[in-house]
């Protein structure tokens, strides 16, 4: 029977298709983007310019027509007759009658105010005090005025309350004898920068003092307008604010007195980018459905097989079953040799991985077998500590990989003593308190030569900590309770009740019954209180059918030991 022969790997095909699609509608977009951000810039650029041209000649009107305003002002009889008197009779007067002087000025002044409705219109004598103030920010006005006769030159005013615009006319009587000033004054505020705004289109910020002192850019834009910002907005043509870019020009300068117009570039080229990128769309998907017609075929030959081998290579490695080969897809000489040599991959690195473990393992437990091999009263210990602990792993309803750990970490629990002397290792009477050190120095030194074995990392806990104590006078770490991980709690009690069970030089071993006793006794200090339970109940030679140890004193310690285990 033949064997049908799988086309040839079609995918760079298809790929080169699509990619030469998208890369041509990519360039496309770039230069079209590019074009138009150019165009809008130039054109943002020329209409500021022209805007800036007009504004200017509207400054320039108003300024005379304010300069002419404040003239009429002054030429009011009841103004100068008021301000007359003052002045005639001020120096002559009391107190009471020089501010009743002042009162009538004043009210002259409100009337004036109330037909032209003024920021500020003002009254100053020749010596630069302001005799009256009215309009709606007369409290922002100074009480004096400096160098009044050349106030008509500087037509602003920067005031610690704002700045403003001031026309000023003198107030002449009798052959032109001038009797003070009247200061007519308008404020650039933000009414000031939302009215240019509304003759030009673009945006408005007024700069004084190195501040912002009224803008109509957004919030963003505005809090970018930094002290090191601003200081370079006089030379720029344009500028970037919160990410946006601007065109600006200067409007008015007078001192650190600065009025800027802006437009932005971004928010104009918006609008025709995004008509361009929708019309560019349109164009795309045309195109890509061309391209998908014309490569239908070749996806339905690889692209499947492709996804389907995917999908088995992510199932496979997240559930690590490498033993279980991923079949064969049939439709492409390729992905059907790819898939192939992954398996083979596969089988050979689970192989290795499993020859390194079995040696690994058959290794360490020769070295545990050895190191018990050489205290005869010993022998044994670490398999016996090993099964016990399976069992009461079992007891508590421990998953297979903590058995598993659990199994291996317990044979390897005393792995640290080959490093113990002879003379302390099998000394048959009580050790000195320098023996006793170096004894307690053995689940460091397990943990540290089991380190260098990465697959061994887990049971790590298991070889440092077992003789760590709930009471927290264990050692090495002295951790107290429940920062005692519950493998490593186990082992102590089992290592303990093996170390009772089993027979020493100066001593024989004493029965399963009283070892459990002994625990009981000590439980909830030095041992585990659940772990004792678990072995009472694992352990079918400890039942206590051995009645001598099944004293009310042991029943009293064991009930005590579980309820200091439950209370909360």
């Amino acid at each position: 029977m033949s064997t049908r022969t799988p086309p040839r790997f079609v995918t760079r095909t298809m790929a080169t298709t699509f990619t030469t699609v998208v890369l041509i509608l990519a360039a496309v977009l770039v230069v079209v983007t590019l074009i138009v951000r150019a165009n809008v810039r130039a054109s943002v650029i020329s209409h500021l310019t022209t805007q800036q041209g007009m504004l200017r000649k509207l400054e320039e009107r108003s300024r005379s027509e304010m300069q002419a305003q404040a003239g009429l002002l002054a030429e009011s009889p009841t103004v100068k007759a008021a301000m007359d008197t003052y002045q005639a009779e001020s120096r002559l007067s009391g107190t009471a009658d020089r501010r009743q002087l002042l009162d009538t000025v004043g009210r002259e002044l409100d009337q004036l105010a109330q037909r032209i409705q003024p920021d500020i219109v003002a009254i100053v004598d020749p010596a630069g005090t302001v005799v009256a103030a009215a309009g709606r920010r007369r409290g922002d006005w100074p009480r004096t005025v400096t160098r009044v006769a050349d106030a008509a030159a500087n037509e602003f005013i920067v005031l610690p309350q704002g700045v403003f615009r001031v026309a000023t006319a003198p107030l002449a009587v009798q052959q032109s004898v001038v009797i003070g000033y009247l200061q007519l004054a308008a404020a650039l505020d933000a009414d000031y920068a939302q009215q240019l705004t509304a003759l030009s289109g673009a945006g408005t910020i007024i700069t004084a003092r190195g501040g912002v002192i009224a803008s109509t850019l957004p919030v963003g834009a505005t809090r970018a307008l930094t002290q090191s910002v601003l200081t370079t907005l006089p030379e720029a043509d344009e500028v970037t604010l919160n990410d946006e870019e601007y065109a600006i020009r200067l409007l008015l300068r007078q001192g650190d007195l600065f009025v800027y117009t802006l437009d932005s570039i971004d928010a104009s080229a918006a609008s025709i980018l995004r008509d361009t990128v929708r019309a560019l769309l349109l164009i795309a998907l045309a195109s890509l459905a061309v391209a998908w017609l014309a490569s239908r075929w070749l996806a339905r030959s690889v692209a499947r097989p492709i996804d389907r081998l995917s999908i088995s290579l992510t199932a496979l490695t997240s559930s690590r079953e490498f033993d279980t080969p991923v079949p064969r897809g049939g439709s492409s000489l390729e992905v059907d040799t790819l898939t192939d040599t992954f398996n083979r991959l596969m089988a050979t690195v689970s192989a290795a991985e499993a020859d390194t473990r079995s040696a690994y393992v058959g290794a360490i437990r020769a070295l545990a077998l050895a190191l018990d091999a050489r205290d005869p009263y010993t022998a044994g210990h670490s398999e016996r500590v090993s099964a016990i602990s399976v069992a009461v792993g079992q007891q508590l309803g421990l998953g297979e990989d903590d058995l598993d750990t659990l199994r291996l970490g317990a044979l390897l629990h005393d792995i640290g003593k080959i490093g113990l002397a002879d003379d302390i290792l099998r000394k048959p009477g009580a050790l000195t308190d320098e023996e006793y050190e170096a004894i307690k120095q053995h689940p460091v030194t397990g943990a540290r030569i089991l380190r260098t074995v990465p697959f061994l990392a887990p049971h790590l806990p298991i070889v440092e900590l077992h003789h760590e104590r709930p009471d927290g006078k264990g050692y090495p770490h002295g951790l107290l309770a429940d920062e005692i991980p519950l493998l490593a709690r186990i082992v102590h009690v089992v290592d303990a009740f093996d170390a009772i069970t089993s027979a020493r030089a100066y001593r024989p071993g004493r029965s399963g019954a009283e070892a459990l006793q002994e625990l009981w006794r000590f439980a909830g200090t030095q041992f585990d209180a659940q772990m004792v339970q678990a072995l009472a109940t694992a352990s079918p030679t400890l039942r206590a059918d051995d009645n001598r140890y099944d004293t009310a004193a042991a029943r009293a310690a064991r009930k005590s030991a579980l309820v200091a285990f439950t209370r909360p």
